[in-house]
């Protein structure tokens, strides 16, 4: 699957617009980490603990949008972007979405 930030594939062709695909998942803090956050907080440095979550949960999102684009047939996307916003104290969802196409040489 390809999958670019620019809206068309070089070097290839666009012959289908399948249309929006999207991918998401919600995560939620562990009060393990909350509390190692805390003092990192307080004395400064990279929360490790909060990296590794966020860099999973984009792995996620964009797992599950592959798979829509997929499932409607598309083997590109082109336009991808990816959001995370909070739902509720202690929680965020991260979202990637894109245009799912069918593009050949």
């Amino acid at each position: 699957m390809i999958i670019l930030t620019i809206d068309d594939v070089p070097g290839k062709k666009v012959t289908k617009v399948v249309g929006l695909v999207k991918g998401s998942t919600i995560r939620a803090k562990h009060i393990g980490k909350d509390i190692g956050a805390g003092l990192k907080n307080l004395l400064g440095g990279e929360l490790k603990s909060y990296d590794e979550m966020l860099r999973e949960a984009r792995e996620i999102a964009i797992q599950r949008m592959v798979e829509d684009a997929k499932s409607q047939g598309a083997n590109a996307i082109v336009g991808f972007r990816l959001t995370s916003a909070a739902v509720m104290q202690g929680a965020a969802e991260m979202l990637a979405y894109g245009t799912a196409v069918v593009v050949e040489d």
